[in-house]
């Protein structure tokens, strides 16, 4: 019973890639940034499987004897947001970026959006999540307009008050917006932003939800649902891929509650992918520049690393890898353009194995395909004989 478990430790970039400049990005490296600015930083069960070992990470131990195969990948689509870097690792890399708006949305496209929804809104403008809700809460709860808003990434952001524009409401103002920005504006991502609480002290609530366009083209996941496995999406997979290849999925409270679902699943029997996002990482540490969080966050992570690889099957592979960097010790609060690490363990995984620096993230999907014997036509090269042991 063959299975494969992606774990994608959101936002943990490894070094600025070589068009890092194209993005403003130079300099970016989210994990040896973290090292160098958190006293004792250590991950010991990460630095086991061969966090070290990998190529320019020498700030961390390197064993004598990995128990892991370790290496890089580089993007090779064009931006560094969550959906792309999601849609690479399941095969699809993109040419053509997801629209931006350092200026706000056109007003013709926000006129169009408060004629569907009924009213009018408030912001238009590129923010900070955590910011703009404190800048404009009050006026949205005296007024009940939803606060739009952008960043860095292709998102249409909509916060509103949980108490003000019930949950279920939110959701139906995102699928509407969702529904509109398509073709020219068709962002990567709609995205629910609830809060609550009172004027000087607005909160984010976990009930955030993501809206995602559906892949252009096939993606391992649909490979894999087409020939009978099951692919199951831990976190916002489910959202990512607006539901397309996935066969099963549930959502979750932040990086612990994921860890336990993931690790649920995994003591179940079941043939196929398992397919986890942990988003705290990029979500509450990344994008708040707040050093200590992150490193904290990945300790945790490391704590309960051996319960996840001790719950691993025989024939099981798993895979930690990200998605893209967001440096917390720069001035930037956004994503960054970098290496992201990949790590493989499992019983017949060829420890110690140098898998080197990856093309393209599209590399996993490729492997991942081949493992399961699956005909396709996905972007990558595998490195399935690099990580399996000859028997």
């Amino acid at each position: 019973m063959k299975r494969v478990i992606v774990i994608v430790l959101d936002s943990l970039g490894i070094g600025e890639l070589p068009d890092s400049h194209k993005y403003g990005d130079e300099g970016s490296n989210t994990l040896r940034h973290i090292a160098e600015n958190t006293k004792g930083f250590s991950l010991p069960n990460l630095e086991r499987l061969g966090l070290g070992c990998i190529d320019g990470v020498s700030y961390l131990s390197e064993p004598d004897n990995p128990q892991g195969a370790f290496g890089k990948s580089a993007e090779k689509s064009v931006g560094k947001d969550t959906t792309t870097g999601h849609w690479e690792l399941s095969g699809l890399i993109l040419t053509k970026p997801f629209p931006l708006y350092p200026n706000g949305f056109p007003k013709e496209l926000i006129d169009e959006f408060e004629k569907k929804i009924g009213t009018r809104t408030l912001g238009n403008k590129p923010a900070s999540g955590t910011v703009i809700i404190q800048e404009l809460g009050d006026e949205h709860i005296k007024t009940g307009f939803p606060i739009v808003y952008t960043s860095a990434d292709s998102v249409f952001q909509i916060a509103a008050h949980e108490q003000v524009i019930p949950i279920e409401k939110q959701y139906e103002i995102c699928r509407t917006a969702r529904a509109l920005l398509q073709g020219e504006h068709g962002v990567g991502r709609v995205i629910a932003r609830p809060f609550t609480g009172e004027s000087g002290n607005f909160v984010r609530t976990n009930r955030r939800k993501d809206f995602s366009l559906t892949p252009p083209r096939k993606t391992v996941l649909n490979f894999l649902d087409e020939n009978g496995f099951e692919v199951r999406g831990v976190g916002k997979i489910e959202d990512i891929f607006n539901g397309s290849g996935i066969t099963k999925a549930v959502h979750t409270n932040g990086n612990a509650d994921g860890i336990d679902k993931t690790i649920k699943w995994m003591n179940e029997d079941f043939e196929g992918l398992l397919f986890v996002n942990l988003v705290d990482f990029d979500m509450l540490f990344g994008h708040r520049n707040d050093v200590a969080g992150y490193a904290k966050a990945l300790s945790d992570f490391d704590t309960r690393l051996p319960e996840i690889i001790n719950s691993l099957k025989r024939d099981d592979i798993l895979i930690l890898t990200a998605d893209h960097g967001c440096d917390p010790s720069t001035e930037s609060t956004d994503h960054s353009r970098e290496y992201v690490p990949v790590l493989v363990a499992g019983f017949n995984v060829n420890k110690g194995k140098n898998l080197h620096i990856r093309d393209s993230f599209s590399d996993v999907a490729k492997t991942i395909a081949e493992y399961f014997g699956i005909k396709n036509d996905l972007c990558g090269e595998s490195f399935l004989d690099e990580i399996i042991v000859t028997k």
